[in-house]
């Protein structure tokens, strides 16, 4: 992958180049696993094709929150407004099979800089905007105070006897002195009475802001723990089900030893089962013993200690998990938390794997 990094009078972006090709799978997980637009290229001559099924599933399995097609060398096909149109309603079906509600479809030349930036006069038949104007225009992420607090741990902070502080970066939601939060795994609850920064205390914080939270309570907190809010706190589990793209060239086969890291917690698991996986061709699940290179498939770990999970599709943030080789210490899998895979006993054709 490619990082680029640019700025425009609107807004500042940060550019993550993926390469399309199917045995790169992996690397459009890595780019889509934390960003607010998709754009995907699309040669209007190809339509889609095996590649762009696969990586707009990826797109909404990570639940990414805006999608545009940029059809492509619009150019070669002398501007047809017919070729363009048939394109976008492959497309259009395409995402609709995935569930995707909403994607925006633009006639571009990148050889050209047609609809790039400025509106072509070699396409009068398209009235929408250009790739830019609409990056520039699409909504932001909704803000903080919309979601609950969720407060993971990344360090316990005693300089000395008299201060004991907790160290992180909040996830979601808004966090105030006086707020009452509850620590998990363990459950006790307590209150804030602290919030600290670089440059001194605050009343308020919000995500995605790193700072030290100090509690009305001393209680048992270390890396890993997760404070939320009282009143909207995740539950806790020891079964972890989800939708993982397995990233290693080592198949995942029932019985497999794996670290699972969820925020900034690492617990051992077992993998008791793998509930089949996705054909990327038909879009429908199919049975498997094994998840093997760029698969999509579900599975259920048996966790050493509870993790305070909650689901992918109610938040990206700690709905998301990796999968650790023990020994080699790669990564082995990214994956999504799925409360409604939970039950071993249903048919693999009967889940919601709508994405």
């Amino acid at each position: 992958m490619a990082y680029r990094y640019f700025a425009t009078a609107k807004r500042t972006f940060v550019l993550a180049d993926c390469p399309g090709h199917v045995q790169y799978t992996r690397n459009t997980v890595t780019g889509s696993s934390t960003a607010d637009v998709l754009v995907l290229l699309v040669d209007v001559r190809k339509g889609v094709l095996e590649q762009t099924r696969r990586h707009l599933a990826v797109a909404a399995l990570l639940r990414v929150p805006h999608l545009v097609f940029a059809v492509n060398k619009i150019d070669l096909v002398d501007f047809d407004p017919e070729r363009f149109a048939a394109v976008s309603a492959q497309l259009q079906q395409v995402a609709t099979e995935l569930g995707v509600a909403h994607v925006e479809t633009v006639p571009v030349s990148a050889l050209l800089g047609d609809n790039i930036v400025e509106p072509s006069a070699n396409t009068p038949w398209y009235t929408g905007p250009t790739l830019l104007e609409l990056l520039e225009s699409l909504p932001a992420a909704d803000s903080p105070e919309t979601e609950p607090f969720r407060f993971p741990v990344q360090l316990t902070l005693r300089p000395h006897a008299d201060y004991r502080g907790y160290a992180g970066q909040i996830s979601a939601g808004v966090v105030r002195v006086g707020d009452e939060v509850v620590v998990l795994p363990s459950g006790r609850r307590t209150s804030v009475v602290g919030i600290d920064t670089p440059v001194g205390e605050r009343d308020v914080a919000f995500a995605p802001e790193s700072v030290t939270l100090r509690l009305a309570d001393e209680v048992d907190i270390t890396r890993g723990d997760l404070i939320a809010a009282a009143d909207a706190a995740p539950g806790t589990t020891q079964d972890l089900n989800g939708l993982v793209c397995w990233l290693s060239d080592v198949a995942l086969r029932p019985g497999a030893r794996v670290l699972v890291k969820h925020t900034t917690r690492t617990v051992q698991g077992i993998v008791r089962e793998i509930g089949g996986r996705l054909d990327l061709d038909t879009l429908a699940p199919v049975a498997a013993d094994a998840l093997t290179l760029n698969d999509i498939g579900r599975v259920t770990i048996r966790l050493a200690s509870p993790i305070a999970a909650e689901d992918y599709t109610v938040s990206r943030r700690t709905g998301a998990f990796l999968l650790i080789d023990p020994q080699m210490g790669s990564t082995l899998a990214a994956g999504m938390i799925r409360s409604d895979l939970g039950a071993a006993d249903v048919d693999a054709e009967q889940l919601d794997w709508s994405i």
